[in-house]
């Protein structure tokens, strides 16, 4: 069943800035995140960002000013931020915004790694590559 684990600690506060584009959330062991928006984008748990199983991730690139348009409640658990660009698939619990706010560094050096290895720029626009799956659904990457 999904939910919270027994000790993933609970959002106290949740704040969306839109003029620094951050979200900001306080959880209940005293952590107190920013996270930028670019940075929630481009690691969204999305289908269409994280493919369907290891390696098929789809490298987010031109989302330094995206912006949430909603961040709607996904039962008690999680957040479903909807994004300007028109995504609005990834459902964000609570575990996966603390991993994002907690281990920044390392998913910006990781991202970096990831657009240097494939020659491509932070800034560069997304390539459309909506595909059709089986069920006639866009999932964002080709098949």
């Amino acid at each position: 069943m999904a939910g919270l684990q027994k000790n993933t600690p609970t959002p106290t506060e949740l704040t969306v800035h839109q003029g620094s584009k951050q979200l900001e959330i306080g959880y209940s062991d005293g952590q107190r995140f920013l996270i930028p928006f670019e940075l929630m984008r481009i690691f969204s748990p999305s289908a269409e960002v994280q493919g369907h199983g290891p390696g098929q991730e789809v490298l987010q690139t031109g989302k330094r000013q995206v912006a949430i348009t909603s961040l709607d409640p996904v039962g008690n658990y999680a957040v479903q931020p909807r994004f300007d660009d028109g995504h609005d698939s990834g459902i964000f619990t609570w575990a996966y915004l603390y991993q994002l706010g907690s281990e920044q560094s390392a998913l910006w050096a990781q991202y970096e790694s990831r657009l240097n290895a494939a020659n491509v720029k932070r800034d560069a626009p997304m390539k459309s590559k909506l595909a059709k799956d089986a069920s006639g659904a866009a999932c964002g990457h080709e098949h």
